[in-house]
């Protein structure tokens, strides 16, 4: 899976992360082109080289050559977004933006995204940052997004058509809320309410011990030089590698027709409680057109002689063939979790850097039982409930 890694050496800002794709490998001209299909006047982008700590980094300005006269709202943003030539799949992506900014402001505000209107935000260079990120995600091929923890500044105010707000925003400390966030004691706002969305609404989270294999690294510049760490954002482009556990085991079959059906569910049932990791039955056809059993047992070598004289035992089989096989796993773990039906037991399914729970079936034959509720409603109850 190709994913683009957002390390927020200094925070995030639009034309930080601008900056880094550009420095990652998406021409300056191209993302002009494309802006272009905005049919928005009053203002043009330049991109130039800088080093902060001695590293070569691009920075992205936006010139407003005709600053607006108005505020936008959310609706007359999306129509701007939606009424242009972009493919289906930037509009989408910088609509999902703005949402998670409307979202914060309208909190912030004690207001609705439907009246909320945007100043910083909905300026052109704003507008030009948020759909400019989405047209080098496309540019580039990424798949999904991930992050270190979001830097922000801590002291100090910065000033806003608002007025003086402290430093981190309340409006990025909301879109914030639930992300893994480092509060530094740099008194400087290193995120923006733009850069705070652009990976809320794009980031699944932070990566731990996946395996990246970087193809390209961009920086992007901030604007002030800052004393104790270089102002950029680093973008790190490559294939994700998913994880997973892996174990050599058996595999002990043997072909059975000869034998009273009734004392299968027996067999399965010993194997399974002497430490087998699977046990099962598979009709076939043996020679001479006799219908019979192909019995298959997974397990660990350490097992096997024990669980061979087991199916010698308990089948009338006289030979078993055994071969190694290696097996590939996604990693799982249990989790006590919260429903509307009580507390249960879940599995944990890690997949492509996200978790994903899975209800036992032991726990909602237990929930069926004490509720006098039907099993399969159960698990729809639940399964939507764990549903991210």
């Amino acid at each position: 899976m190709r994913i683009a890694y957002f390390d927020t050496i200094a925070g995030i800002s639009g034309d930080m992360t601008l900056g880094a794709f550009v420095s990652a490998g998406v021409r300056a001209d191209d993302l002009a082109g494309e802006l272009a299909k905005l049919n928005l006047s009053g203002f043009e982008i330049e991109a130039s080289h800088l080093e902060r700590s001695g590293i070569v980094a691009t920075k992205i300005d936006v010139i407003v050559t005709d600053p607006p006269r108005y505020k936008r709202h959310l609706r007359e943003i999306n129509l701007l977004i939606d009424g242009s030539s972009l493919s289906s799949q930037v509009k989408q992506t910088a609509t999902n933006i703005f949402r998670e900014l409307a979202i914060a402001e309208a909190k912030v505000h004690n207001s609705t995204i439907e009246k909320i209107h945007f100043h910083e935000v909905g300026a052109i260079d704003s507008l030009v940052d948020i759909v400019g990120t989405a047209i080098c995600l496309e540019k580039l091929g990424i798949e999904a997004v991930y992050s270190s923890p979001v830097k922000v500044g801590q002291g100090g105010f910065v000033k806003t058509q608002h007025g003086a707000m402290p430093i981190p925003t309340p409006a990025t400390m909301e879109v914030l809320r639930g992300y893994p966030t480092i509060l530094t004691d740099i008194n400087f706002e290193l995120t923006t309410p733009t850069g705070a969305a652009i990976i809320k609404a794009l980031s699944r989270g932070t990566l731990s011990l996946e395996q990246l294999t970087v193809e390209s690294i961009g920086y992007g510049a901030g604007t002030k030089e800052l004393e104790r760490i270089p102002n950029l954002l680093r973008v790190m482009v490559g294939t994700l590698h998913e994880r997973h556990d892996a174990d050599e085991l058996v595999v002990i079959e043997t072909n059975i027709d000869n034998m009273n059906p009734e004392l299968y569910p027996y067999v399965i049932e010993q194997l399974l409680s002497h430490g087998a990791m699977d046990a099962y039955l598979v009709p076939t056809i043996m020679k001479k057109g006799r219908p019979g059993i192909l019995l298959s047992v997974l397990a660990d070598r350490a097992r096997l002689d024990h669980l061979s004289s087991l199916i010698f035992k308990e089948t009338s089989t006289l030979g078993l063939r055994i071969q190694p096989i290696e097996r590939k796993k996604l990693r799982r773990s249990q989790r006590e979790v919260t429903t509307s039906l009580g507390s249960l037991r879940a599995k944990v399914i890690e997949r492509d850097g996200r978790e994903i729970l899975s209800p036992e079936f032991e726990e909602c034959k237990r929930i069926a039982r004490e509720r006098n509720l039907p099993l399969l409603e159960v698990y729809r109850i639940i399964e939507r409930e764990l549903r991210p």
